[in-house]
């Protein structure tokens, strides 16, 4: 059995390595599934065998195939030869460090865990430590107790790094009434989670990105907004539309430094934030089929569909992606 480690990017259909003494190998069409059959291809002094059987595990959760192959008898080689090859895929986040916030629970943590596996190197904060423990143990996530809407708690967060490729924020607060049902206290207190948090956020993370001449921002911001009015969503709505407003500002004050900057509107996304506030509601049963009534799917959107989107946006995927909504809500706003 002999070994052989290469990397690749996951979606090419043509690699090529040289390992050691071992000729240039090339696998083509190969599909990362359970069970596959793959032609493998080894020139040597323009003489060619083939390996026409592979078994497929996967070795490690975020990108290590492990390929055991065996070749059938040929001229050059008269006799069953086994090695086996490890493939590391090339994940659309490796290498970049990531911070983000909220991810406890819900479309943060759906995150966290889509950016890990995609090879980004994580630093996951929330205020609830005991709900962040969840994500410990996780390869490529670090996990930091940290309260946004303290000035000295980020700014302290933002001095562990060098550096930073992508921030997330995510921490945000439903309030559920009209004008008449928010009080002042409710007001500041949503402003204060929703906004603030993130202008405290983007102000500490922002010059090291400026010092590099790179840096992404994503923030966190609603269909409810100036996209579209929802009833009983009065200061929420109010300021998800300020981070709208804030996400254009920054992508249009720094673009030409090298920060993009962008913002995710979902609709109505099925966490347990969603889940907690319906069972606040008098008439909880109601509540979630007053919920359902608005899905033009027949159904919520999930935490999952919505990190698939935040992979993107911090991709280079979306390198040419700035100053946007990107709306995901299943045509709700329609």
């Amino acid at each position: 059995m002999h070994d052989i480690s290469i990397c690749s990017g996951i979606n090419r259909t043509l690699l090529n390595v040289q390992y050691l003494q071992l000729p240039i190998i090339r696998l083509s069409g190969y599909l990362l599934t359970q069970s596959m059959q793959v032609l493998l291809n080894w020139d040597i002094h323009n003489m060619t065998f083939r390996a026409v059987q592979c078994d497929f595990k996967r070795v490690n959760v975020l990108s290590f195939i492990e390929f055991h192959l065996t070749y059938e008898p040929c001229v050059f080689m008269p006799f069953p030869y086994t090695f086996r090859l490890l493939l590391k895929t090339m994940g659309r986040l490796d290498g970049k460090v990531i911070v983000l916030s909220a991810a406890a629970q819900g479309i943060g943590k759906a995150s966290a865990i889509a950016f890990a596996k995609e090879g980004a190197q994580v630093t996951a904060t929330d205020i609830n430590g005991e709900k962040l423990k969840e994500l410990d143990g996780i390869p490529g996530i670090k996990t930091k107790v940290v309260d946004v809407t303290k000035k000295d708690q980020v700014e302290a967060l933002a001095k562990d790094f060098d550096y930073v490729d992508v921030l997330f924020n995510v921490a945000g607060f439903v309030h559920h009434g009209t004008i008449l049902e928010c009080e002042e206290s409710d007001w500041d207190f949503t402003m204060n989670v929703n906004v603030r948090s993130m202008y405290l956020m983007i102000k500490a993370f922002l010059p090291k990105m400026l010092a590099r001449k790179s840096g992404n921002i994503i923030n966190m911001a609603s269909v409810a907004s100036s996209i579209k009015g929802v009833v009983k969503r009065c200061v929420y709505s109010t300021s998800k539309a300020a981070i709208i407003g804030l996400t254009k500002s920054v992508a249009a004050d720094f673009l030409e430094q090298g920060i993009r900057c962008n913002c995710i509107c979902p609709g109505t996304v099925d966490t347990p934030s969603l889940r907690e506030r319906i069972q606040d509601r008098p008439d909880p049963e109601q509540a979630f089929k007053d919920f359902m009534a608005r899905q033009k799917t027949g159904r919520m959107c999930t935490a999952e569909e919505v990190a698939h989107l935040c992979v993107y946006l911090a991709s280079d995927e979306s390198a040419y992606v700035t100053g946007t909504e990107a709306i995901i809500d299943g045509g709700w706003r329609l």
